[in-house]
């Protein structure tokens, strides 16, 4: 590891990024010399100020519509997009000129996220820029605040955590390991989300934690962000009489958050000006979108406040003069997102589905159901015998137990700022809890639910250096590749698939899995395309395991990828006895080699998914 000053934490999120360091010099064991690291943006034009978060939103001005000097920041030239606060403040009058959820995008597998396809509905005046790009330009913010406060410091000679969501597949975390490295992050790790919030949580705590959970606390992490619901479980066990923390299992990829929040509460306040007669076209329901998420958070950080305002732009030239000027009140954030997203169910709730029009427009895959709780009571049925195998907690589930039951809950996201919202969740969760007659969840306090996941990421750096507890889990899943099965052509039926495990559950970053002693035929020099698949439940499958068959619940069919592999000395169509090595790599990206019987050649398949084809 490098002679690095700080440990850097960066919070790539969906609605803003926020960068966090600590004083490796100056920092031992529980004693941490933390901060967050202010970061220089565009305010309005011509004005730059320094604040704690960056909003994550990039802003394609017209030629016309700023000077060079309305654009300049302090460290180099005017760039030709604007990113932070002024890119949402102006995005809020143009939403067609405003590229947002780029996150969200990454981790989309039915679209290309090389390709410039933000603004999603912008037209064909407007420039568009990729998911991976937006990241990149995010990234590239980022350090060049740093690199101008620390000029003896550069960012690439840090150690950097990047933080993602837990249930990022392996294509997510690739993509997102490349925008770092395009701005010269080559060397980071990658973090899951829920682990880092905990991170701050102990580090917040200042050694103090051990006092408030102990060995046979299940720790739920429930991660509520602007994009997505993410849920991991975190098992507090003891080796050689110090308490360890082991992450146990994830959620699945939940695209439910912040932004579906703001779009209900926009269809609220357009449901109260239709009754006033005041119509809004599509292009205003965009803006009013991005109002009803300024008013939410105005009333969410001031308890004082009944109301705040929301205020609509005009299609015409005089934007003053066609303003609209309505309100959203906190009665109305309180009826619309308590009863529509955190709704009383019981612990055997499932997410509801519904019957889907037959053509759509090309969008995120936002969870059908908006229900937090129907989401959090299935991920939780799903894992059930989550500690069943792990020492000291072979027989801490009733025989009656039909969920996991949580002993600790720690909440972030800021979503949570609205106290109602955390203990209308605390409160379902314990009403569960106790159908089952098991004790209460207790709440675990002190995280800054904007800044935590940040701090946590910088508290992980310096973990790494051995000077603090780690939380130790390897992969979240069990991954698998499809192999297919060798028979007769038969008219009307593909031939079957098989699962063959790659890498197990809880494969540690920076490992490899041993060689599986079967061999399989790999077809090289004309197009192909390799299947994976996914398991959170799975959690016996060792390297090697072949799946004739499984449950619709058991796996998760990742993005395929196509490709061509090359064929040397080879006829193109041969089928070449390979063994498959799998590697999971300090970032957390999973990569896959093919190793022939004989000869010195092999073939890389990565998860680097273009989303062509």
């Amino acid at each position: 590891m490098s002679e690095a000053r700080y440990a850097v934490g960066i919070d790539l999120g969906t609605t803003h990024c926020v960068m966090a360091a600590i004083d490796l010099n100056m920092s031992d064991g529980d004693e941490v010399v933390d901060r967050i690291e202010l970061i220089p943006q565009l305010t309005a034009p011509g004005s730059v100020e320094e604040r704690p978060v960056l909003p994550s939103f990039l802003y394609l001005p017209h030629p016309d519509e700023l000077r060079p000097e309305d654009r300049a920041l302090p460290w180099g030239e005017p760039q030709p997009l604007v990113v932070g606060e002024l890119a949402r403040s102006m995005g809020g009058r143009t939403p067609i000129r405003l590229a947002a959820s780029a996150k969200s995008w990454l981790c989309h597998p039915g679209v290309d996220r090389r390709a410039a396809i933000l603004p999603v509905e912008a037209p064909d005046e407007v420039p568009r820029i990729s998911p991976l790009d937006a990241s990149i330009r995010y990234l590239s913010h980022l350090r060049a605040a740093w690199d101008h406060r620390h000029p003896d410091a550069p960012l690439p000679e840090q150690d950097v955590v990047l933080t993602v969501p837990a249930s990022f597949d392996p294509a997510a975390r690739e993509l997102t390991a490349e925008a770092a490295a395009a701005v010269g992050l080559g060397h980071l790790v990658l973090l899951e989300e829920p682990q880092a919030a905990l991170y701050h949580w102990i580090l917040a705590a200042r050694g103090e934690w051990r006092k408030q959970v102990r060995v046979g606390d299940i720790i739920l992490v429930i991660d509520l962000g602007g994009g997505t619901a993410d849920f991991s479980l975190i098992a507090v066990t003891e080796r050689d009489g110090a308490l360890e923390l082991v992450r146990i299992a994830v959620g699945d990829h939940i695209l439910l958050g912040g932004d579906n929040m703001d779009l209900a509460l926009a269809h609220t306040v357009r449901a109260k000006l239709a009754e006033s007669g005041t119509r809004l076209d599509p292009w205003q329901v965009q803006a009013l979108t991005h109002g009803c998420r300024h008013a939410k958070e105005i009333l969410l950080s001031d308890a004082a406040l009944d109301a705040a305002p929301v205020v609509v732009p005009s299609r015409g030239s005089k934007l003053i003069g066609g303003t609209l000027r309505t309100e959203l009140t906190r009665t109305e954030v309180a009826n619309t997102l308590v009863e529509g997203f955190f709704p009383e169910v019981a612990a055997s709730a499932h997410p509801a589905g519904r019957a889907r029009a037959a053509l759509t427009k090309i969008g995120l895959p936002y969870a059908q159901d908006p229900a937090v709780t129907r989401h959090l009571a299935a991920f939780l049925t799903r894992q059930l015998g989550a500690t069943r195998d792990l020492a000291g907690f072979e027989n801490r589930a009733p025989d009656n137990a039909s969920f996991l039951h949580p002993t600790a809950v720690l909440f972030n996201g800021g979503v949570f700022k609205a106290p109602s919202l955390l203990r209308r969740t605390l409160n379902i969760l314990n009403s569960w809890l106790a159908t089952e007659h098991a004790p209460p969840a207790r709440l675990l306090e002190g995280i800054d639910l904007d800044l935590a996941v940040a701090l946590g990421a910088a508290y992980y750096g310096h973990v790494r250096r051995g000077r603090g507890v780690r939380i130790r889990g390897g992969t979240a899943k069990a991954y698998y590749v499809g192999v297919e099965s060798a028979m007769p052509a038969v008219p009307g039926m593909e031939p079957p698939i098989e699962a063959l495990c790659i890498a197990p559950f809880g494969m540690e970053e920076g490992t490899q899995a041993e060689l599986p002693p079967q061999e399989v035929g790999l077809v090289v020099g004309e197009p192909v395309r390799f299947r994976f698949f996914s398991s959170s439940v799975r959690r016996h499958d060792q390297v090697g395991a072949v799946l004739e068959q499984w449950q619709p619940d058991e796996l998760e069919e990742l993005e395929e990828i196509a490709a061509i592999l090359p064929a040397e000395d080879r006829q193109p169509g041969e089928v070449v006895p390979v063994r498959l090595h799998a590697a999971v790599t300090e970032v957390g990206t999973l990569r896959l080699e093919a190793v022939p019987r004989v000869g010195a050649e092999s073939w890389k398949i990565e998860f680097d998914v273009r989303g062509e084809g």
